[in-house]
This record gives structure tokens, sequence and C-alpha cells, in this order.
């Protein structure tokens, strides 16, 4: 048995063989990612629903964590737009005490799994369900953002509700403030264009610098205000105290479901970035210890004032496109952000609120992958209703119900597809078997082909013997008129069977035998005999009926006659 061993962060292993050359990339890199985190750090953070500081400080705080504790070397952390729903909705329900509970909950959850070794489970969700939810979360951000991206005149709360909020905005249409929307469509032209100038100064920077200068400006020689960060927020560039959670029973469990709902999105978008990362670098993460650093940062970012965070693919490929080598680029990362944030964050208050909606406008549209689901539109019929089952639930309901609802469906239609592709078919004894097709045997050449005694049936299972086809074995037996001999059940393309398939075939054996009926079966693998043997098989329905290959059983159906045959196991 191989001995376990506890996996190591990756900042351990590539420090080993550290050197200049790969500090000096690993900084620049660095110093790039964390000018790039700024804005959108700040945008999440408000469109959370908590202040502009909390999200740079979860920057600063999970960015650190997760390059210092994950399984990823150029792994990028932080807040992302796919946490901005759920937060918000947590703070609404919860308040900031409950959110900052829920988050080291998932944070727990997370190290749970990395310490278990299940972060290959994640994988398993369907891709469908991704797409979906992904772009569900993309909508309703984009929804979010209409108000501030136009300026509209609401003096009562924005409805929650995905509908509820599109027929306010509706309403107040005629209320749009012709400035505050120039600010926030430019931004959005400026944020697309600015690639097609330079790909290494990020868009948004440049919106933000250019508009917050033209507001400043605006405001000061023509007396036109845009409102800004500093007119809902108060700035206050301080590093907070330390302050765990208080934890009862009665928070774990009223903040379970949204702390699993952190846990699980965390988990799948950290994941799918690194797997993205690995990709173009070539070298593979440790899924396991990502998920032990995406832990640590969650339970330390509320500690610290900070919200949920996870893997940034976008930020993950900005450290990859500017040489970072190691996850010492993530550090620097978030070193860069920490002087920011004391030296400059007293001027964010003059960012324009339109000019951030822009930011998270384009981020909504990159999130939306919509150039995937067209792709999708070819994928067979259950994937697609899964894909847009998935995208309504987010956006209608919450993703806690998408997923669940998602999950659940997707196992559903991959059962029907099992159920669906495993065969069963019946040969009498007016049939013949081409040996030269078999599988399961080193066939006589001499044989052309194989015979099937009278009152013999051979029945062929080609696919996993589940309960998906349980009742497909009795429904082809029925149709039988004569009662056989013999029944021989080929079970070389079986490559598993489970308790129901074993429940089914254990019940074909003994009505077999009350009807007088000898059951053999045939081409059986190593895997299917073993489960088998430990369930008693060989005792009900005797070692020498399971044979090896179909001519094995065909020779011992000549006995099948004679009980005072010598009872000899099959062989080969």
């Amino acid at each position: 048995m191989k001995k376990y061993r506890p996996s190591k962060p990756e900042l351990f292993h590539t420090l080993k063989h550290y050197n200049k050359q790969k500090f000096t990339a690993d900084l620049m890199a660095g110093i790039i990612v964390g000018i790039v985190a700024l804005p959108l750090a700040i945008a999440f953070g408000i469109a959370s629903g908590v202040s502009p500081e909390k999200g740079i400080l979860t920057a600063i705080i999970a960015g650190f964590a997760i390059s210092a504790f994950g399984g990823s070397r150029v792994q990028i952390g932080g807040p992302t737009g796919a946490f901005i729903v759920i937060i918000y909705g947590i703070i609404q329900q919860y308040g900031l005490t409950g959110l900052a509970i829920a988050t080291v909950m998932a944070g727990l959850f997370l190290i749970l799994l990395g310490v278990l070794r299940l972060g290959t489970i994640i994988r398993y969700i369907p891709y469908p369900i991704i797409v979906g939810f992904t772009s569900g979360i993309a909508l309703t951000i984009f929804s979010t953002q209409i108000k501030d991206l136009l300026g509209l005149h609401i003096e009562e709360a924005v409805p929650a509700d995905f509908i509820e909020k599109w027929i306010c905005y509706i309403q107040h249409f005629s209320t749009i403030d012709p400035a505050t929307a120039i600010v926030g469509i430019v931004s959005v032209v400026i944020i697309a264009c600015t690639p097609f100038v330079s790909k290494k100064v990020p868009g948004s920077l440049v919106a933000i610098i250019v508009m917050t200068v033209a507001g400043i400006i605006m405001t000061n020689y023509f007396g036109i205000h845009v409102d800004t960060i500093g007119d809902r927020f108060d700035i206050n560039p301080s590093l907070p105290e330390a302050e765990i959670p208080s934890l009862n029973w009665d928070n774990l469990k009223g903040l379970l479901p949204p702390a699993i709902t952190i846990a699980v999105l965390g988990a799948i978008e950290s994941l799918l970035s690194a797997t993205v990362a690995d990709g173009i670098i070539g070298h593979k993460h440790d899924s396991n210890q990502e998920l032990i650093g995406q832990g640590i940062a969650n339970v330390l970012s509320p500690i610290f004032g900070g919200i949920p965070a996870t893997g940034a693919i976008a930020r993950t490929m900005t450290n990859i496109n500017n040489g970072g080598k190691t996850p010492v680029a993530g550090i620097i990362h978030a070193v860069v952000l920490l002087l920011i944030y004391f030296f400059l964050m007293p001027y964010a208050k003059y960012i324009p609120m339109a000019c951030l909606a822009g930011v998270l406008v384009v981020v909504s549209y990159n999130m939306s992958g919509w150039r995937t689901i067209r792709e999708m539109m070819h994928n067979p019929k259950s994937d697609t209703f899964v894909l847009w089952l998935t995208f309504i639930l987010t956006v209608i309901f919450d993703l806690t119900i998408a997923i669940e609802v998602g999950l659940m469906l997707a196992c559903l239609l991959c059962m029907r597809r099992m159920a669906e592709t495993t065969q069963v078919s019946v040969l009498t004894d007016d049939d013949e078997i081409d040996p030269t097709a078999e599988t399961d045997l080193a066939a006589n050449p001499n044989i052309e082909h194989l015979t099937i005694p009278e009152h013999v049936e051979v029945y062929e299972i080609n696919g996993p013997y589940f309960f998906g086809i349980a009742n497909k074995f009795e429904e082809v037996m029925a149709t039988m008129k004569d009662r056989p001999t013999v029944r021989i059940i080929r079970m070389r393309r079986v490559p598993f069977i489970d308790s129901t398939g074993m429940h089914n075939l254990e019940n074909l054996i003994t009505m077999s035998k009350k009807e007088g009926i000898r059951i053999i079966l045939s081409g059986v693998n190593d895997y299917v005999r073993g489960v088998l043997a430990k369930n008693g098989f060989y005792e009900l329905i005797g070692e020498e009926n399971i044979c090896p290959n179909i001519n094995v059983a065909l020779e011992r159906t000549k006995h099948s006659c004679c009980p005072a045959t010598r009872r000899e196991p099959c062989q080969p």
C-alpha cells in the first residue's frame, strides 16, 4: 500500500530552485497584476454591498494566503464577480457578521475537502451546469449595475428580484442622468478598446484614471456633478483589528446553506482557473493543496474585515501573460495592493460610481460565456436543457437552488443515457455465434460458428448492469414463449454491476431454479467476478456455472440434463 504523504504548498517546492531571474519575472508580473486587481477589488467590494476598502483588503489578505498556501504556481486569488450576488444576499439577510461567519465556515469546508483529498470530486460537476450558473451570475451582475451606470433616480430601494428589478428600471427610465450615463458608457468603451492599443495596460485602470479626472473637471469647471465613491462611502485606509466571528449553534445552523454555496463556488472557480493555467504553463497543480490554500484564505479574510475570495481567472491569466513563474508573483501582487491601500486609497473617493459600474458591466460580459453557449447549442438536447434550466434558476431564484436542481437533473439524465446505452439481446437455438467477433475468448480457428443447443437461450448484456436496466432484462425474457433448460448470460461487456443489478440477478437465478432452469454466466471480468464472489453468488449459482467464455459455457450446457454429472468449476 502506498504510504500517504501530506501535500505541501507549491511555494515550498518552487523556492527550492528559486533564482534572481525568476524573481525579476515574478516582480514585474506581480506589480502589473496588483494594478489590474485594484479597480476590480474596489468594484467587487461595492457591488457586494460592503465598502471599497473591504474589497481591497480581501485581495491583499486572500491573495497572499492563496499564493502562499495554494497548490498552483500562478494562481492569483481575491474577490471575484461570481460571489457578488451571494455576498449581497447574505448581507441582506444576516448582516456583515453573518457574512463573516459563513465565510469562515466555507473556509473550513474547503480545508476539510483538501485534507480528505476530495479535490477531484469538483471536476465531476457537469460542464453545462458550470456554464449555466456562470452565465446566470453574469446577467445578475449586469442587472445590479444599471442604476449606477445610467444614473437612474430611484428613491426607494431597488428590488432584489430580477423581474421586479427590471420593471423598476423601466418605470424610472425617464430619470436617466445624461452626464452619469455618458461617464458609464464611455468607461465601457475605454475598457473594450484599450486591448487594441496595448495589452499590457489594464483597460479598467485606464477607464478609472480618465473618468476620475473627467469627473473632477466636470465638477470644478462646469458645475456638473457625477456620483462618486466618496458620496457614498467614508474611505478609511487603515488596517482593521483582527476579530474572530463568534460562532454558536444557531448561527451555524442558519448559515450552513450559504456557507456550503460559498465553498462549492469557491472550489469550482479556483480549480477551473488552476486547470486553465495548467494548460498554458505546462505544470499540473495540486487540487487538494489548492483547496487548502483557498480555505485558509477564506478563514483569514473575514477575520480582518474581508469577504469571500477564490482564484480569479482573469488575474491569473494576466499573471501568466506578464511572465509570472511562481507563487511569489501572487505575494508581490498582495504587497503592491497593500502599498496602494496605504498611500493612494484616499484618492479613491473621486472615482465615479458610473465608471465602476462600467467595469462590472465588462466583467459580466466576459463572464457570460455567450460564445460557449452558442457552441453548446449543437450538443445533445439534454445538455442544452440542463444549461438553460441552471441559467434561469440562477437568475430567477439563486445559485444554491440552481446547482441543486441542475445536479439532480444532470444525474437523472446521465442515468437515462447509461440505461439507453446498455442493451440486452437474446439468441436461441435458431441462431449462431460468430467466434471471430468474440473478445472474451481465444476462439478455436477450426470452428467457424458456435451452434446454440436446443432449449438453450443466450442473453448478452452490453453495458453496465445497474438499476437503470434491471427491468429491461425481465422485459426481454418475457418476450420468449418457450421455457429453456439453460440460460447463458454473457457479461463480457459488463464493466461493473451495482447492488440493484446484483439483486436483479439474484432474483433471476432464484426464479430460474424454481422453474428448473439452469443459469450460466459467461465472460465475467475480474472486477465483476470479485463483486459476485463477495456477495455469495458462488454458493447461489455454483462456481462451475461462472465461465470465462462462451465456448466453455456452451460446453457446460451438455451436462445440464444429467444430474449425476460431476460439478466442476468452468475451466478455459
